[in-house]
């Protein structure tokens, strides 16, 4: 008897570490949470007191804080593809925003081509399911639909924006369709809380496999629409399109704390890599944005349009703090396959490098000695601390960003050998680089070198008077 019994008692002991076995080693989860044309002075963690965004706070508060995270292009388009490849989107020739407005252009080959591996596609081979909800923006054409290129579940639209309401009250905003593969789409009722619907039932549903949920969210991208209930919260703003446009980020927030809410209460928090950021810097002059500390804004290369607030949470592992290094949204294709046990090789051709054990301090040093980018009328190159940018109608500008972060003084006169070789550098990549696959209209071209000329806000606004709980 007392055998039989120290017997089941093994068994059972065996099941119990099994299944603790089991739960400790999965692989962890991924989440994605992609806000559109959000400010870098926009949210509380990097200094605003005007909006208050006490979910995306707190994720940064729990998490690390990259402090000079930059995005692969200062539009939507291409640096979507950058983030979903790991490669610098001017090496597929997907230099512009997919707009289909010239007629020398088939839409066929406006996105990202096809022989392009995403983020998704290597993460379903390691066993995961990916779910996309909301702005896909890589293509239209049936060849590059989110499930084809590995997502197994999209709720949203392939385009690059939608109306927030069903129907639209003011201006012409955008018409696009809502897809779903999965359910019959539900009617609109505010856009940004029908992703934050979605993303709560794709977690719900995955809670027991390992999932990759990208969040891609269209706020704070116009049409400028929000609620009536949000806009009261923001009723001290003077200016109506500040106003809106902090109502807007405040029903992002919410929706943050919603998805952060689920995987708390489904268990998996601990165990998820939550990353946090925006698709390219605030487009000031559009939507109200403020990019303070910094330069420029949404569609050119100064700090203003590619440098985004950006956050890592993994509780399981990473202690919270602050990394002060370079980092890349085309960083995060090698670090989730890395995380998720897979592997990247040279092959794969990837731009983006493992950023964990930099964050980890497992390695000291930069991820990124160098990082170049191109977007239409502009490119640049940042070398350590020195980044240069190329411009069609002007000598090079080149700014010393320790010493001078918000780019107020160019010092390419002072530095004509330093000018010199990284013009060579960037020029070398950029007849390197592949046929661009199509290009926008003309009219951008303009309003992109006047851009540059433009006056930008470098510090945070007054602290507005309302509390809001």
């Amino acid at each position: 008897m007392n055998r039989l019994l120290f017997l089941i008692l093994l068994f059972f002991q065996g099941v119990t570490l099994n299944l603790y076995a089991q739960n400790t080693n999965q692989k962890p989860n991924f989440v994605i949470i992609l806000a559109d044309d959000l400010g870098y002075a926009d949210v509380g963690f990097n200094g605003s007191k005007q909006i208050r965004t006490p979910n995306i706070d707190a994720l940064a508060k729990q998490g690390v804080q990259c402090t000079q995270a930059y995005v692969s292009a200062p539009v939507c388009g291409p640096s979507r593809a950058g983030l979903m490849t790991g490669r610098n989107q001017v090496n597929f020739g997907f230099d512009n925003n997919p707009i289909v407005d010239l007629p020398q252009f088939d839409e066929n080959y406006v996105g990202v081509p096809v022989e392009e591996v995403t983020i998704a596609d290597r993460l379903a081979t390691l066993g995961y399911t990916n779910g996309l909800i909301g702005k896909w923006h890589l293509g239209e054409a049936d060849q590059f639909h989110p499930t084809k290129r590995g997502f197994h579940e999209f709720w949203g639209y392939r385009g690059g924006g939608h109306n927030y309401f069903s129907t639209n009250k003011k201006g012409k905003g955008y018409k696009s369709s809502i897809e779903s593969n999965y359910k019959e789409p539900q009617p609109i009722t505010y856009i940004t809380d029908d992703k934050g619907d979605e993303c709560v039932d794709f977690i719900k549903r995955h809670k027991k496999d390992p999932f990759f949920l990208f969040a891609s969210f269209n706020a704070p991208h116009a049409p400028m629409q929000a609620t009536d209930a949000d806009l009261a919260l923001y009723e001290d703003i003077k200016d109506e399109k500040r106003r809106t446009y902090a109502a807007m980020i405040h029903r992002l927030d919410v929706n943050v704390g919603r998805i952060i809410k689920e995987l708390k209460k489904q268990k998996v928090y601990d165990n998820t890599v939550i990353v946090f950021f925006s698709d390219n810097g605030g487009p000031c002059d559009h939507n109200a944005s403020i990019n303070a500390p910094y330069n420029g804004q949404k569609g050119i290369l100064l700090e203003g349009g590619i440098r985004v607030p950006f956050v890592i949470s993994y509780p399981k592992h990473l202690e919270n703090g602050q990394y002060d290094l370079p980092v890349s949204s085309l960083d995060l294709a090698p670090t989730f396959v890395a995380l998720a046990g897979g592997k990247t090789t040279a092959e794969d051709k990837l731009d983006g490098v493992n950023i964990y054990p930099y964050i980890t301090k497992e390695i000291k040093g930069n991820p990124h000695e160098t990082m170049m980018w191109r977007f239409t009328i502009s490119a640049g190159i940042r070398k350590g601390n020195w980044k240069l940018i190329r411009l069609p109608d002007r000598l090079p500008l080149l700014f010393n960003l320790d010493k001078d972060p918000s780019e107020q003084n160019d010092v390419a006169a002072e530095n004509r050998d330093l000018v010199i070789e990284m013009l060579k550098e960037l020029g070398d990549w950029d007849v390197s680089s592949p046929q661009m696959l199509y290009m926008e209209g003309n009219r951008w071209r303009r309003e992109q070198v006047d851009l540059y000329d433009a006056e930008y806000k470098l510090t945070q606004p007054e602290t507005s008077t309302k509390e809001i709980k």
